[in-house]
């Protein structure tokens, strides 16, 4: 009795269903990102790790070099052997700076950098004066002094600190690899938990939907029939899915893969969801109250926010996996074509849009249209109240030194202003972020991903791009992008 008097109760029995669809909507979709931003934080310690390896290892070879060198000249006196020595005394400077600038996530690395570099410059010494004494005609003197063993000794010491640092940056590295396998278990885990909880909402609301109809209409044994059809599809789609994601625990998949399997397979019981509120919504709409039409309107909307959430994610995770080959791109025609699909937004806006010639880069087109529709879109979207949105678009070609390659690499910069709402500076970093958003949804519409989407976009190209905000005074994007194709071994090019 208490059963049937709750399910004869529309309004409650609505507010039980869209509880049901909001709260595992959240689950998922919370499922969803932790995976993502537990991989990107992995993968960004792995990428710290793998550069201070290779900025101590470059420092000690000069050392090594530098030694050689001096020991040579000292032995033989032929002045050959001061070249490698000097060579690398002028590049000793940038590669201490460099190791001075790690920042390392170990315990104690810092304090041992420091000790290192206290070793390094007094080795530098040791060799500059046993080189200068040599130089002034002092052989007998520079050789005293490196019979001393103080030369010896320092190089012991270094190296000793040297394999130690990276010693603990290997290990603290197979500890990031274990953890990137924790991750992929966990996701795998997770995934089947997301599909389970999607096919139970499916079965439960329809079976909530069913006793409820079946005590408000006079047409039972019609609805029964439906019902029944209705439960064989899903037990039907539910085996498939079951099937589906078993084949996928048994993969062994890459880990970026992990937010595309996701992506792909939450949108079936979101396309159920939809689907059938479809049919409540046109098939027995004069059943329902007000309050019942409202709960199946909002459980819809709640359904297709979810499905564009997923399929940005979705993008956001293809962006590197399924990236076209670099080829040499119009950067004009890519603007041109932008333009042509914004026609109906800069007509409606009265958007004055002021284009500088742009030069020709090697890159993927079809990422490079994605970047400037999604720039550009944001200056359209967050303007002023009743200002017509002014958006400039300038470029400048310079070389800009790659501190790891140590070699100057041609770029352009091209920057995007507009005279929008603008942004609180202290908000630059957080709006490149997936997800990230300084706006209700009800103010402006989007999911919060496209800035990071041009983002990975720009890093997959070896670039960067960076946000200067100002409220009410609109806000510039600068993308430095290089003219010849970067190969990006952190990005997985």
């Amino acid at each position: 009795m208490r059963l049937n008097r709750l399910f004869g109760n529309t309004t409650a029995t609505w507010i039980i269903i869209s509880v049901l669809v909001v709260g595992i909507i959240g689950i998922n979709l919370s499922i969803a990102l932790n995976t993502v931003n537990k991989l990107t934080a992995v993968q960004t310690s792995l990428d710290k790790t793998s550069i201070i390896i290779l900025r101590l290892e470059s420092l000690h070879l000069s050392v090594v070099v530098a030694e050689s060198g001096q020991r040579g000249y000292l032995l033989t006196e032929y002045e050959e052997y001061l070249n490698p020595y000097h060579a690398e005394l002028q590049s000793l400077d940038e590669k201490i700076a460099l190791v001075s600038g790690i920042e390392s996530e170990i315990p104690g690395q810092q304090e041992r950098i420091k000790d290192l570099l206290v070793l390094v410059n007094e080795k530098i010494h040791e060799l500059t004066s046993t080189v200068e004494l040599a130089l002034k005609e002092r052989e007998k003197s520079a050789l005293r002094q490196i019979m001393t063993n103080r030369g010896r000794d320092l190089y012991r010491e270094i190296r000793k600190t040297m394999k130690q640092l990276v010693d603990t940056e290997y290990e603290h590295r197979q500890v990031l690899y274990s953890q990137l396998k924790r991750i992929q278990r966990d996701a795998k885990v997770n995934f089947g938990v997301s599909a389970i909880t999607s096919g139970l909402l499916v079965i439960g609301m329809f079976l909530m939907a069913r006793i409820n109809l079946s005590i408000n209409t006079r047409y039972q044994d019609d609805l029964e029939k439906q019902n029944e059809q209705l439960l064989d599809k899903v037990a039907q789609r539910t085996q498939e899915l079951t099937i589906y994601s078993e084949e996928l625990s048994r993969s062994n998949r890459e880990l970026e893969d992990f937010a595309f399997v996701a992506s792909h397979d939450l949108q079936e019981p979101l396309r159920k969801i939809q689907a059938f509120s479809d049919r409540l919504t046109t098939m027995y709409k004069d059943k329902l109250d007000e309050r019942g039409v409202d709960y199946i309107k909002r459980m819809t909307t709640a359904a297709f926010r979810m499905s564009t959430l997923i399929n940005d994610l979705l993008e956001f995770s293809r962006i590197t996996t399924r990236g076209k080959d670099f080829v040499d791109v119009e950067l004009n025609n890519v603007l041109e074509e932008v333009l042509i699909d914004l026609e109906i937004a800069i007509s409606e806006s009265g958007a004055q849009i002021n284009i500088e010639p742009l030069p020709k880069v090697c890159a993927d087109p079809s990422q490079m249209y994605q970047l400037f529709l999604n720039v550009l879109s944001n200056g359209l979207k967050f303007r002023k109240v009743d200002v017509p949105p002014v958006i400039s678009v300038s470029v400048e070609q310079k070389d800009i030194r790659d501190e790891l390659q140590h070699m100057d690499v041609p770029c352009c910069i091209v920057t995007i202003k507009d005279n929008g709402i603008g942004f609180e500076q202290t908000y630059a970093d957080k709006i490149f972020s997936p997800f990230q958003r300084l706006h209700g949804r009800t103010a402006y519409k989007g999911t919060g991903i496209g800035l990071a989407v041009c983002r990975r976009i720009v890093e997959r190209h070896g670039g960067t791009i960076t946000a200067l905000g100002h409220p009410d005074e609109g806000a510039a994007f600068t993308v430095t992008l290089p003219i010849d194709a970067v190969v990006n071994k952190y990005m997985g090019e």
